[in-house]
């Protein structure tokens, strides 16, 4: 079966006036003549990706798409025209959005979650904003405190929708401090809770004692890149320590609360120090 929408490496049969004639499980793929990379020989293979061209017909180019039939992505569209809108995938064809799949109407330049199918009656690649028929039950193995990838495509009231390891619907819930994940951008998260229905809760970052131990390495090691005093403190804006340390505010206070118990940090307005002297001496938190 021909790899059509997918990233394949095939090999080089033979050479045409207008290209070269690579193999895929028996069937002729051309690549044309201006994808050819330089010095290839029969017999080579080659990384490129199958479509089809305006007359359906396969076709290969060495150009890399964004995202391949089977994946969540969030494209730009280009062009809104009466078929549908065409998507930037990181082809010279762009990808048809047709007005049938779309979840709502969307516009030029408007970035839209969708998920990249073959459709059914050409075989052609076409993408689908209505994303709920592609999404799977979660996996038995998912565990909580798990790492995983997310993808933002929906805002709600609670959190944010987001498409886990490319095949399953999650909510991440955001803390109050926390900056909002820009929608179609791929970001790590947390698998919170696994609910009896099947639904999972996820979280930016690790949660319980877990989550505290990690920040205290996260700003033990700030702190010894830079020379032991960091400008961040009580009052600092969570943004600022989100930025500089990847922590949220409440993250922060958490981890130092937990450093300042040991002694191990001494806490101000706007900095944050590591205590030099060891001798057992009680600190009072100072501001600054």
């Amino acid at each position: 079966m021909l790899p059509i929408g997918k990233r394949s490496r095939l090999k080089v049969l033979r050479e045409v006036s207008f290209g070269l004639i690579l193999d895929a499980d028996g069937e002729d793929v051309l690549l044309p003549t201006k994808f050819v990379p330089p010095n290839v020989a029969m017999g080579d293979m080659l990384q490129v990706f199958v479509y089809t061209d305006s007359e359906d017909r396969p076709i290969a180019t060495t150009q890399m798409p964004l995202a391949q039939v089977g994946d969540f992505a969030c494209l730009t569209v280009k062009s809104v025209e009466h078929v549908g809108a065409f998507l930037d995938w990181g082809l010279d064809k762009d990808l048809l959005l047709p007005y049938r799949l779309q979840f709502e109407r969307v516009s030029a330049g408007q970035k839209v979650p969708v998920y990249i199918n073959l459709d059914e009656r050409t075989d052609r690649p076409v993408a689908s904003s209505k994303l709920n028929p592609f999404l799977e039950p979660p996996p038995k193995g998912l565990t909580e405190g798990q790492e995983v990838e997310v993808l933002p495509f929906q805002e709600t009231n609670l959190g944010l929708r987001v498409v886990v390891l490319n095949s399953f619907a999650g909510l991440l819930y955001l803390e109050p401090d926390a900056p909002v994940p820009a929608l179609g951008e791929k970001i790590t998260a947390y698998v919170q809770r696994i609910r009896g229905d099947g639904k999972v809760d996820l979280a930016l970052g690790k949660r319980g004692p877990q989550a505290v131990k990690d920040a205290r390495a996260v700003l033990l090691e700030a702190l010894a890149k830079a020379g032991g005093k960091l400008p961040l403190g009580d009052k600092s804006d969570p943004a600022e320590i989100m930025s500089l340390v990847g922590l949220s505010k409440k993250a922060f206070k958490r981890a130092v609360g937990s450093l300042y118990r040991e002694k191990k940090v001494e806490i101000f307005d706007h900095e944050l120090r590591t205590v030099q002297n060891t001798d057992g001496q009680k600190r009072n938190k100072s501001k600054s």
